[in-house]
């Protein structure tokens, strides 16, 4: 049975595939419903790699997102924590 706050069900379920939370689906769902997909998928895509980033710089990001255990990771296990949060 379809979630009744999610107005893109097969955007939704690609999301969700995709890995990315029940949250982060959901908004992405009901935005790409809103104004269009190819509307949301363009303000994707932004943001750089993480390997160009320097350890401090991804240290600050996984502090954003609140990962634990950040200030004993190397710069290869930030990058793969903020990948998999």
């Amino acid at each position: 049975m379809p979630e009744p706050s999610i107005k893109d069900e097969k955007t939704y379920e690609k999301v969700r595939e995709q890995g990315a939370s029940k949250e982060k689906a959901a908004r992405i769902a009901n935005a790409a419903a809103a104004e269009g997909r190819s509307t949301v998928s363009r303000r994707g895509g932004r943001s750089g790699s993480y390997e160009d980033m320097s350890r401090d710089e991804l240290y600050e990001r996984a502090k954003k997102v609140g990962l634990a255990g950040r200030s004993a990771m190397s710069k290869s296990e930030l990058i793969d924590a903020l990948r998999h949060h």
